[in-house]
């Protein structure tokens, strides 16, 4: 068994509104700052212990698909590190 973190990242899919991103992009020109777009994510770090990285990004992508994401409207990625 190996020690693991996986980071999953979760955003809305292209084309679904982003309330919380327009409000952050309008307050960003406000400041002065340039865009072009900006985009919210909620990113998820799970420790846990697996047999290999594969395995270990399988029981993330299991839990983004469960529970961290509605795959009607969220897109997700899974990068895993050895801790």
């Amino acid at each position: 068994m190996g020690a693991y973190t996986a980071t999953v990242t979760v955003r809305l899919k292209e084309g679904v509104r982003d309330p919380e991103a327009e409000t952050t992009a309008r307050a960003l020109e406000r400041l002065g700052f340039d865009l072009e777009t900006l985009r919210s994510a909620d990113r998820f770090e799970v420790d846990l212990d697996a047999e290999s990285a594969d395995a270990a990004a399988n029981r993330a992508e299991a839990m983004a698909e469960r529970l961290l994401a509605n795959p009607t409207i969220h897109d997700y990625t899974v990068e895993v590190t050895e801790r």
